[in-house]
């Protein structure tokens, strides 16, 4: 009896003592001091053929940053108190191995708290691998390729821009409702560009359309001249060109100089960055073409956290005498979700985080739209309508938003005029 009672004494002090040491080890977890300053780490690009669109992304977090810092910083729940933000950013010049570099940077040696991607698929897909294998959640505000999406992770979240996959599905469903059959493609043999071909022609079969000219070039391609001439030989009703600014600029550049016409012609980023593509390829050879018209063109007045789209451009260009783009709405976006996130999560760790988002995913709208992520990082809210861009009467160029009918500002001018 004696030797029971002991033995039954000795297992439930250690019973006591673990939970004593739980106890007490949540206590010291809870009572860690808060940090003097938040440092959020990313990269941007001063130079090369992402450059425009990359810093005006970091110009829209560093904006987010100096807001919530005059109003003495964000709160972060975990610690119940407003805490300063630090961007800490080093410029990898559109280079992926530069990037590589100083995104291991970031994580072994400044361990900055929060890390987020620069622009763009091609410049983020080297951090996905890097921010796994640290265990870090990679805040991702722009880069959408398909291939980053594949399976669940705790350490990706795509937070201010479709996936890249859903993009061309209002385009489609626009193509089939024209009763467009013959449909030409050119794209960059990256992600981002190959994944929104894909979905286009995968969306087109639905509909008993096959692409009579469907033709990848390199990321870096900047002669178009012999490739408009063989897709004219195909005798398409639309041609669709997937590339980034710089290839959008030469395709546009040399559509206009061939003489050659086609009843529909389609870039993307007319719609990001309509200023740069004009400025680079000119009104005329925009005129009646059509894009993905975005935030600030595209106006959510409703939202639940930050500022909407109409308050953003009106602070932004207060405060930097400039309009903002997308990619400046998008960075800004990337800052008030941080926001949201570090004021849910109950402790300051990678994992909280990234739950935080996750319950914020289908609940948030912000000035991008809505904010739903699922459990591979995508984001599926904020979908893309299709517009046209016509001539406004004063030497330039106003957005007529053509699909869906449920956000059309007008008709399509189809067939385009020549011109």
């Amino acid at each position: 009896m004696h030797t029971r009672l002991t033995r039954k004494t000795a297992t439930s002090l250690k019973v006591t003592a673990a939970a004593i040491a739980c106890a007490f080890a949540s206590l010291g977890a809870q009572a860690a001091p808060a940090p003097a300053q938040l440092s959020i780490g990313t990269l941007y690009a001063s130079t090369g053929p992402f450059a425009v669109a990359s810093q005006g992304q970091y110009e829209g977090l560093t904006f987010w940053a100096d807001t919530v810092n005059k109003q003495g910083g964000v709160f972060v729940k975990a610690f119940g108190k407003k805490i300063p933000v630090k961007i800490v950013a080093y410029d990898d010049q559109s280079s992926t191995s530069t990037a590589t570099t100083l995104y291991n940077q970031l994580i072994t040696q400044d361990k900055v708290d929060i890390l987020v991607a620069d622009f763009g698929s091609v410049l983020t897909s080297v951090a996905v691998p890097l921010a796994a294998e640290h265990h870090m959640l990679l805040i991702d505000p722009t880069g959408s390729g398909a291939n980053f999406f594949t399976q669940k992770t705790d350490y990706l979240a795509d937070v201010s821009i479709p996936s890249s996959t859903v993009w061309p599905v209002p385009l489609a469903n626009f193509l089939l409702k024209q009763k467009i059959k013959r449909v030409a493609i050119v794209y960059g043999a990256n992600d981002f560009d190959a994944s929104q071909a894909e979905t286009m022609k995968a969306e087109l079969a639905k509909g008993g359309v096959t692409p009579v000219f469907y033709h990848s070039v390199p990321t870096t391609e900047s002669n178009y001249n012999v490739l408009l001439h063989t897709a004219k030989a195909a005798n398409p009703q639309a041609l669709l060109e997937f590339g980034y600014p710089p290839n959008d600029i030469a395709f546009l550049r040399a559509l206009s100089q061939s003489g050659l016409h086609f009843d529909m012609t389609f870039t993307i980023f007319p719609g990001q960055l309509l200023k740069l593509l004009t400025k680079n390829a000119g009104v005329d050879a925009l005129a009646y073409t059509y894009t993905y018209p975005t935030p600030p063109l595209v106006k959510y007045d409703k939202v639940t956290y930050g500022m909407n789209t109409a308050q953003f451009s009106q602070a932004f260009q207060a405060a930097q005498h400039k309009d903002p783009t997308f990619l400046d709405s998008a960075g800004y976006n990337t800052g008030i979700v941080m926001e949201k996130m570090l004021g849910d999560a109950p402790t300051f760790a990678q994992g909280a985080f990234h739950q935080a988002l996750m319950d914020m995913s289908g609940k948030t709208t912000t000035l991008l739209g809505p904010f739903q992520i699922n459990a591979n990082g995508a984001q599926l809210g904020q979908p893309f309508p299709v517009a046209q861009m016509v001539p406004d009467g004063n030497k330039g160029l106003k957005f007529v938003v053509v699909y869906p009918d449920d956000h059309a500002t007008g008709k399509p001018v189809y067939p385009a005029p020549a011109h």
